[in-house]
Parts: C-alpha cells; structure tokens; sequence
C-alpha cells in the first residue's frame, strides 16, 4: 500500500480570479491570507497536510473611534505589493499619498484630521482588495484665523498676506508650512511672523520688492488637523485667498514740507497741500512706510480712541486708514489756513475736501503711504497695520519659522 500523499488546492483560472486584502486593526477588517494568482499551485508551507498561503495582510496606523489626530495615515502591506491605496475623509475628503519603492508603505501627503471618519480602500497587485475605517477624536480646542486681502480683490502693490490667529501659536514652523504661497510670476517674498497690535499671533507674507502690477496670487492654507500648540488649538478646515495687484500707485508725503503726492507708474498724478500730525508729541504723524488698509467713507473720530484725552469728537469724510493704532488720510477743512504751510493735526494726514475726495477717488487698499520727513514720533511698526516694508528685506526674512 502506497504512503498518503499531501493534498494540494488549485487555484482557479486567473481570468476569474480575485482575492481579498484583509485591513487589520480594531479598526479594520481582520488579517487574511490571499491565495496566489498564478495558475498553478501555490504552496509556502505544509502544516498538518494544509497549505499556507503568503501572509499578505495589510494594517493601519490608525484605528478606532477616537484615533490620535495630527499624524499621517500609512498602510502597510506584509507581503507583495501594493497597487492602490484611496482614503476618503468626511463625506467629500480625500487624502493623496504615495506609495514606496518597495511596495509595501502607502503614506498620506497631509495628517489626519480631528474629529473626521476616514475610510480606507486598498489593491494588491494580483488583485486582491478590503476596505477598512476609523475616525479621529475630536478637536478639544479650535483655532481660526483670519486672512487678509479678501477673496477675488484688486489690491495695491504694497499689500501682504496677511493672517491673524484667534489663539496663540506655539507650532509656528508647522503652521508656515501649510501656507502655501503662489504667484502668476514667481514673485519672490517670505513669512514673517510678528504680534498684531491687537495683541494677537500673525503672520505675513510680504514680497521683496513691492508687487508687480497685474501679478495674480493665491494662498492655499492647507491647516487642515494642523496643531497650532499649547493654548492654540487644532485647525479643522482648509483656507484660501486669491488676489489680483492693480496699477503701480505711491502716495508719498513730506511732513516736512507738508505736502503729499501721489503718483501712478513713476508719474505724478496729484499734488496737494496737506497738514499732518503736530510735531513734538503724541500728536505727531508716523514716518515709514503704510499700507492703506481700508477706505471707511465718513466715520466718527474721538480722540479718546486714541488715548488723546477729549480733543476732538468730529464727523470725518474720506476716511483711509493707515495703521491701526488711528492715523488716518481725510478731508479736515477746519485746517484750511495751515495746508502746505504746518502740521497742526492730531497726527492724521488732513486735506480740503475736494483734494480728500480726488485721492479717495484714485487710491486703493495695498497702495503704500511712503511718509518722510523730521516732524514724526517715530516709524511705523511692523504690527501697526501693514509696517513690513519698514525693515530691511534680510530682517523681514528672518522672521520666518524656517529659516
């Protein structure tokens, strides 16, 4: 009588074969063997007269119900090769990764972010697939922010990027590098980071130079599960901003001269006589360069706002805010006698009304106020509205977290 001999199980045809590729984890599908693909047998081991197939199983990093934000997702195959890996986030998210040399890692570009349920679909390349899911925990902390220029706007060559946090960041290098910064004609510019002069957290994206007219920009923030840090929060969506920069326009003033002028593409355009803050106070204008940040039309100034006691309680017309802190360009008639001769404001650039409403005609937001002259307080701070351009190009770079 002849020994026994082991029985050995074909696989089917491999037009009509298809195998599954089992996800594990607690939050996956539980580990399963995949049989080969070949047409003949396929045997890697005999235990107790059965076959045992290529452990082929696949894992997640990530699983369960409140999975660790923050991280990227992998998927790791034990055996052969991945062909392809799709996560979807959220009801319409997706994650892109890639794949590595070897076959066996998938990564995601991005991390994870809180509180979102992600599934995972995988293929090997002899066909085999499973799906598997899990979500993350929610965002105890939330941070926003808020950006600078709006959407679809036409601003002045001066005008940066800018981002205002609703709560502190400590991760500022992560956070930088999830702004991306992109421009129809590679303008060259840098982050930098600084305290608002509302006391907040911001960053600024400022280009070497001043824009050039025509250039079309776009912020893509992707902060989506990005961890701002101690006291900050986590990010849960995406931003974006996109801008065109309009004609080339400087308005400069001599408050020593008291005269201020505004020129369009190196020629100029106005000519007006104006009074600026007095000198030899508080109540002095800034020097340096500001970005005009708002055209407010009428409005109500009261020097209380400004910590200049009950000086002036006064309805203003063609209001253009330069800084935060309260200088203005705007008509003031009741200055008439001192136009182009003195500065005897309240540290506001103060013009009739007819010149007031020419230049609130033509100037736009971003155009920069380029202000000179001895009879200034001091010059205008990076944080005080947009005071970039008042360092040197190498101080402005070296406010970025990556350098």
């Amino acid at each position: 009588m002849s020994s026994a001999r082991p029985r050995v199980r074909r696989s089917a045809a491999p037009s009509g074969r298809r195998t599954r590729l089992a996800l594990t984890g607690p939050a996956a599908l539980l580990a399963a063997a995949l049989t080969a693909c070949s047409g003949g047998p396929s045997v890697s081991a005999e235990v107790g007269g059965e076959a045992e197939a290529p452990d082929t199983s696949v894992s997640v990093n990530l699983r369960g119900t409140a999975a660790a934000p923050g991280g990227p997702v992998k998927v790791t195959l034990a055996q052969g090769k991945l062909k392809t890996v799709a996560v979807t986030a959220g009801e319409d998210g997706t994650l892109t990764g890639k794949i590595s040399a070897d076959g066996r890692t998938w990564t995601s570009d991005r991390v994870a972010a809180p509180g979102t349920a992600y599934t995972v679909e995988a293929r090997d390349t002899q066909g085999g697939g499973d799906r598997a899911s899990f979500t993350t925990a929610e965002a105890e902390k939330v941070n926003k922010l808020l950006l600078a220029p709006g959407k679809n706007t036409t601003v002045g060559i001066a005008q940066p990027l800018s981002v205002v946090f609703d709560h502190p960041v400590k991760n500022k290098a992560a956070v930088e590098r999830a702004l991306e910064v992109s421009t129809s004609n590679g303008t060259e510019g840098s982050w930098g980071w600084l305290r608002d002069h509302s006391g907040k957290d911001r960053v600024d994206w400022r280009p070497r130079e001043y824009w050039k007219p025509g250039t079309k920009v776009t912020l893509d923030a992707r902060l989506n599960g990005v961890d701002t840090g101690a006291d900050g929060g986590w990010f849960v969506r995406d931003y974006t901003t996109t801008f065109t920069i309009g004609a080339a326009q400087v308005v400069k003033v001599d408050l020593d001269r008291s005269r201020l002028a505004l020129h369009r593409d190196g020629k100029p355009v106005l000519d007006i006589p104006m009074s600026a803050g007095t000198p030899g106070g508080e109540k002095a204008s800034w020097r340096g360069t500001a970005v005009l940040m708002s055209k407010e039309g009428t409005i109500n100034m009261r020097s209380e706002t400004v910590g200049l006691g009950d000086a002036y309680d006064k309805m203003v017309d063609y209001s253009m805010r330069l800084t935060w802190s309260g200088m203005y360009a705007h008509a003031a008639p009741w200055n008439a006698g001192v136009f182009g001769r003195a500065n005897r404001s309240s540290g506001c650039v103060g013009m009739s009304d007819a010149d007031a409403a020419a230049l609130y005609g033509q100037v736009r937001v971003g155009d920069p106020f380029e202000m000179t002259g001895t009879q200034a307080k001091g010059t205008v701070a990076e944080g005080n509205g947009y005071g970039a351009w008042n360092l040197s190009w190498e101080d402005w770079a070296a406010k970025s977290a990556l350098t």
